[in-house]
């Protein structure tokens, strides 16, 4: 089995997706436009990046979810508009504070709701902590893996929507990480691929 990653092309997806840090993590890159050529049954994982233009990925809003009703796992992150093409996203948007941490002893508000699943032997609090663009409303019996400073789910795992699994994120990784900027997502791809390649990719 093998990991499909949908690269948009820009800087970030490039640094991200291309250079020799992640480069191992995917056996495919692929544009949103050539999806269509693409059998997704034939990997282990589908992953769409953070800012991955929604009008590039509508197109194959049948294709993605008859995957996941194979049984097929997508990852989504941050900053996406997923509900145009993913299903059961219900996503609020929330105002970002992105200077929080230059206030001595501020504290994001993260919290990790699910500290005995395996992600979370790679990651810590701190590596989900760099700011916040909203939350979700989840499905009934989705599991949910941390949350805002209010308590609303920014990271959960949706089993029940499919036959398949969608992981999605309200953070934005591969965005900040691409930009050399936020030193807290190169610490959670790190932690975050690794387990994507080691723990999903079998």
């Amino acid at each position: 089995m093998s990991i499909l990653a949908v690269h948009p092309g820009t800087f970030y997806h490039i640094e991200s997706l291309e250079a020799p840090r992640y480069a191992g993590m995917f056996d495919r890159l692929v544009r949103p436009e050539d999806l269509q050529d693409v059998r997704l049954e034939d990997f282990r994982v589908v992953l769409i990046p953070c800012r991955t233009p929604a009008e590039r990925m509508i197109a194959h809003a049948a294709q993605l979810r008859a995957y996941l009703d194979q049984g097929g796992t997508v990852i989504a992150t941050g900053e996406n508009d997923w509900a145009h093409y993913l299903p059961a996203i219900r996503f609020t948007p929330q105002e970002t504070n992105w200077w929080w941490w230059l206030t001595p002893g501020a504290d994001l508000g993260v919290q990790i709701t699910a500290p005995g699943h395996a992600l979370f032997k790679r990651l810590t609090r701190d590596d989900l902590s760099w700011h916040m663009h909203g939350w979700f409303d989840v499905p009934d019996g989705a599991e949910v893996l941390a949350v805002n400073e209010s308590g609303r789910p920014i990271l959960y795992i949706d089993t029940v929507t499919t036959n398949g699994r969608m992981i999605l994120t309200s953070l934005d990784p591969f965005y900040h990480h691409g930009s050399h900027f936020m030193p807290a997502t190169t610490r959670f791809l790190d932690g975050f691929l690794g387990w994507m390649r080691e723990d999903l990719d079998r």
